[in-house]
């Protein structure tokens, strides 16, 4: 069986070699000596967490959404370096030459890095390149390969609770939106550095939407506990228990 994390280095790779719509490219304000220049500070609200699960869930999905950002930069930024080469190549035989001397260049470059994912960590890399690039990896792979092969790769993500038609809608899901309150902390905190995203994100929008409140709900029974459970059971048996037990002794 393929291990996890050669799916994962087939995702940021092939987000490379994928053809995209050209990206609007906007002028930088240059301010003159009689002007000032204002700088937009978005107010963020502190979370507010439910119980210690929530927090310590939240704390989790923070570290990991910190340690994956920076690949889906990475192949944000090969992804339009490469758009814009090819877009200077008219001649297909160099076009897959190019292609493949960065896919050796990619895979020497992230392949070691890669290995130390977790399968989380994998979901959210997803979710994030979405955010950086506005397309799920299913649509690339449909659009410029096939649908049989968007089909395959997506059968084998599954194997590792991915899949690969994962979008990152953040006003409509609200793992998404806990993700990307981390990401907006994180660059007011300068942890990580902001690239800008290739969809749409209100913030103050968002949290108006969602509120403070971060709940994970209850957290599942640890086996020590369910196996406490059944030892409370035998020594204080239901009602229903002992009627059973009472008939098979009839029996």
């Amino acid at each position: 069986m393929l291990r996890f994390y050669t799916i994962i280095l087939f995702f940021v790779l092939y987000i490379t070699n994928s053809r995209a719509q050209s990206s609007e490219i906007l002028e930088v304000y240059q301010p003159t000596q009689d002007s000032v220049l204002l700088e937009e500070l978005l107010l963020l609200k502190k979370p507010k967490f439910k119980d210690g699960y929530s927090y310590k869930k939240y704390r989790i999905l923070r570290r990991k959404t910190r340690k994956v950002y920076p690949y889906a930069v990475r192949a944000a930024t090969h992804y339009k370096k490469l758009n814009d080469s090819l877009a200077s190549i008219d001649n297909k035989r160099r076009e897959k030459k190019y292609i493949k001397q960065l896919q050796k260049y990619l895979e020497n470059e992230f392949t070691e890095e890669l290995k130390k994912l977790t399968r989380t960590e994998g979901q959210i890399l997803v979710k994030l390149v979405y955010r950086q690039t506005g397309i799920s990896f299913f649509d690339l792979i449909k659009n410029y390969r096939s649908s049989w092969k968007a089909f395959w790769y997506q059968r084998m993500a599954k194997w590792f609770d991915i899949s690969l038609k994962s979008t990152y809608i953040p006003s409509e899901d609200q793992i998404d939106y806990w993700i990307e309150g981390i990401l907006q902390h994180s660059f007011q905190e300068e942890i990580l550095v902001e690239q800008e995203p290739a969809i749409d994100i209100q913030f103050h929008a968002l949290q108006k939407q969602w509120g403070r409140q971060v709940d994970y709900g209850s957290p599942p029974l640890k086996e020590k506990e369910k196996k406490a459970d059944l030892h409370r059971l035998k020594i204080n048996p239901t009602r229903d228990t002992i009627v059973k037990q009472e008939k098979n002794m009839k029996s």
